[in-house]
């Protein structure tokens, strides 16, 4: 353990998973509850704010930073994902000192074979993210699952931005059988609307800016769904890009919330979401929107 102190306020945080779980048994009572944001790091608002309902919903609050190579299928994405540690221990200390850091190595999560499990999440993961990035929940099911087992949270809360992830999250814990509440909390956004994202770092003043196509378009769409068809919007949506030189859409799919399968007719009782991701300057931006 490390205790660490900012401005005479002091915050643990641990290397080791031993360690934690030897600090979080020695504060478990019969009543207290854990919550958990899992991060990879370069933290802004949004995950600040999954941290503010934690502290506001539970008695004890982890945070876990950990950028997980398994999850990457683009080497030159995981080797470019910011990393800035120090700054976010200052971040985290001047939300709250008593917030519980988790830092790991790789060799602490993977015990030197930082290699993914085989998962089957009835088919979440064959959609939009699914398709373009392979084996990437296989990642993410490792180390959410993995995460899990070391900090027995009560509670778990995750941004909707990437509303697939959380699904399959869902998903992972029905299927294991896990004792924890999978929470989802709304996107935070920038001034322009963009969605907040540790990427977003590494976009230039003026990418940033007109960055904020993206969210207009899917309030567009959310308007058009509402009197056209799935596959108009849809077209729709795609010409608008064809049209754009800074910006090259990757997929646009109208999905049903539950599956995740692309619709082709609109059914009642059904909720629908948009879901889209594009490149700018080879960064790697996604963003959703609930249609109804």
């Amino acid at each position: 353990m490390f205790a660490f102190n900012f401005n005479n306020t002091t915050m643990h945080i641990f290397y080791g998973k031993a360690a934690l779980r030897d600090y979080l048994k020695s504060i478990k009572t019969s009543n207290s509850t854990i919550g958990f944001v899992p991060t990879m790091g370069a933290l802004h608002q949004g995950h600040l704010a999954l941290m503010q309902k934690s502290l506001l919903e539970n008695k004890n609050t982890v945070v876990s930073i950990f950028v997980n190579p398994t999850q990457f299928n683009n080497p030159e994405d995981l080797a470019k994902y910011p990393r800035t540690l120090e700054e976010d221990v200052k971040k985290l200390t001047a939300l709250s000192p008593k917030i519980i850091l988790y830092a790991p190595t790789v060799e602490d999560i993977y015990d030197g074979q930082p290699l993914s499990q085989s998962f089957d999440f009835d088919g979440l993961e064959n959609q939009m993210e699914g398709e373009f990035r392979p084996g990437h929940f296989n990642g993410v099911g490792t180390i959410v699952k993995r995460l899990f087992e070391i900090v027995a949270p009560t509670n778990a809360y995750f941004g909707e931005k990437d509303f697939q992830q959380l699904q399959i999250v869902k998903k992972m814990v029905a299927k294991a059988n896990l004792e924890v509440n999978v929470i989802g909390c709304p996107i935070y956004r920038e001034s322009n609307h963009l969605a907040m994202s540790s990427r977003n770092e590494r976009l230039s003043p003026h990418e940033r800016e007109e960055a904020a196509i993206i969210y207009k378009t899917l309030t567009i769409t959310k308007e058009k769904f509402q009197t056209e068809s799935p596959e108009s919007v849809t077209e729709w949506v795609k010409k608008a890009f064809e049209n754009n030189t800074l910006f090259t859409l990757e997929y646009f799919v109208i999905a049903d919330e539950e599956t995740l399968l692309p619709s082709v007719i609109k059914e009642p009782n059904k909720k629908y979401r948009a879901f889209i991701a594009v490149f700018v300057n080879n960064i790697r931006l996604i963003d959703t929107i609930s249609l109804n």
